[in-house]
């Protein structure tokens, strides 16, 4: 279960604002990568806060809403399908960090971001932590509220184009979605850099 370790690690070393950072969506089809960067109070208490790949969806639109409440700043951005298609998913996934980060209203003087790459453009000390949304508070809430904030936006997509089932699978390469993209083609938020082997 994540902790406030790395948060008072970084207390320790004379930063007062940290943020952790976290996104989802990397990995789908269809619809932009989101990111979201929050500062939690030192020892804040979440109960259940872990990883959101760990918990449920209801459970993470419950604490969706305790950590909006708790957080000391929040703030969620996205990088759009025509930056992920412009530029790669990487790339974008940084823009969408960096916008998160830059759209706190407490200016943050140290990151704790997950995975194991410093994002470009992050004009603040930070440190990496691979699965750190299983080991950071900071950034367990940021992936829920990357996470909960994303597949919400899938859903209204979802009105929009029915026909291709985004609330079952938030744009995910499952076997329902492909035959989906076969059977009507791709449509604006599909990536088509992520679909060249299925339309040739």
């Amino acid at each position: 279960m994540p902790d406030f370790s790395f948060e008072k690690e970084a207390i320790a070393k004379g930063y007062k604002f940290i943020c952790g950072v976290d996104e989802a969506g990397r990995g789908p089809l269809a619809g932009p990568v989101c990111a979201a960067a929050v500062i939690l109070p030192e020892d804040c208490e979440i109960e259940g806060l872990n990883d959101s790949k760990k918990i449920s969806e209801k459970k993470r639109e419950l604490l969706f809403d305790v950590i909006i409440e708790k957080a000391l700043a929040y703030s969620i951005a996205f990088g759009s399908v025509k930056e992920i298609e412009e530029y790669n998913i990487l790339e974008a996934t940084y823009i969408a960090m960096n916008r998160a980060i830059n759209g706190l209203n407490i200016k943050p003087d140290f990151a704790l971001i997950d995975g194991n790459r410093v994002p470009k453009g992050i004009g603040i000390p930070c440190e990496t932590i691979v699965k750190g949304d299983a080991k950071s508070c900071s950034i367990a809430a940021a992936s829920i509220l990357a996470k909960v904030t994303r597949d919400r936006l899938m859903l209204e997509y979802d009105k929009k184009y029915p026909e291709y089932l985004f609330s079952a699978h938030k744009g995910y390469g499952t076997k329902a979605h492909y035959e989906a993209i076969k059977q009507h083609g791709v449509c604006e938020i599909h990536r088509l850099s992520f679909l060249k082997n299925v339309l040739g």
